[in-house]
């Protein structure tokens, strides 16, 4: 099997993720946002947004990196998040998936990142700074909703 080569972008500045109740309304301002990602089970809703943005009452993780797959990725390739999270695994550094309609994305811990890069490039992947950051601009404040 021929490997598709992969390029991932490290996505300048910090992240969190957040767990909000079932029912807990999401702020509206979370979706004007340069990046974010939104999850809702009958458990929990789980939001991925920068992390000086985060509400001080939200059960929260911080400091995460973004490392995005350039794409988009067709549908039919096999193993790409398999490729990523092995190499990953096997440098002990946890991670967070994220995938959407053109690519996927992990977080890994800011404190873990220069390992996961390392990680990655071994696995075959190249690594580059992102041009996009996720708390880019002058989002909407929490405060002003």
């Amino acid at each position: 099997m021929v490997e598709t080569p992969l390029t991932l972008e490290v996505l300048p500045g910090l992240l969190a993720v957040c767990r909000l109740g079932p029912t807990q309304p999401v702020p509206e301002w979370v979706l004007r946002l340069p990046f974010w990602s939104i999850t809702r089970t009958e458990d929990e809703i789980s939001i991925v947004l920068p992390e000086t943005l985060a509400a001080p009452g939200w059960k929260q993780e911080t400091g995460f990196r973004a490392l995005k797959v350039r794409g988009p990725l067709d549908f039919g390739l096999i193993g790409v998040m398999a490729r990523l999270t092995v190499a990953l695994a096997t440098a002990q550094i946890s991670i967070i998936a994220i995938s959407t309609f053109d690519t996927d994305y992990v977080l890994v811990r800011d404190t873990d990142l220069a390992r996961a890069v390392e990680a990655l490039q071994e696995a075959g992947c190249t690594v580059a700074s992102g041009s996009v950051a996720v708390d880019r601009g002058r989002p909407v404040s929490p405060r002003r909703r």
